[in-house]
């Protein structure tokens, strides 16, 4: 199932982050979570995730520059998007770049739970 993994969740909507955390640990894995995208840069934990969840938009630093700093410094933490505001722009972008998903909030818990699987998988 999901023994060792530990998964970030970054999302700035205080709500969307305890829920979404909340399944995440009733389906087994361990969650961090990160009211904003610097909050996890600076964590200096950014290498111990076998995953991170983002919200695209953030105050400060969105998901899309999340991402691209990440890459930046060589991490390769697999990302999944969620937003309530799809941009098929930002979709494309963002999964050009490596996402292993891009979904739209609120999102059924299987699509979560199928892009996690593909996520710990690579």
């Amino acid at each position: 199932m999901s023994m060792g993994r530990t998964i970030a969740v970054i999302d700035d909507d205080a709500a969307v982050r305890d829920a979404t955390s909340r399944l995440l640990r009733s389906l087994g894995y361990v969650t961090t979570t990160y009211a904003s995208a610097t909050d996890f840069l600076n964590s200096g934990r950014v290498d111990e995730f076998s995953c991170a969840l983002t919200d695209v938009r953030m105050p400060d630093i969105d998901g899309i520059e999340l991402q691209r700093r990440l890459i930046a410094k060589g991490h390769r933490c697999p990302i999944i998007f969620m937003t309530a505001f799809p941009e098929e722009r930002v979709r494309q972008h963002a999964l050009a770049a490596g996402a292993v998903g891009f979904l739209t909030k609120p999102c059924p818990t299987q699509s979560l739970i199928d892009c996690i699987d593909t996520a710990l998988q690579a």
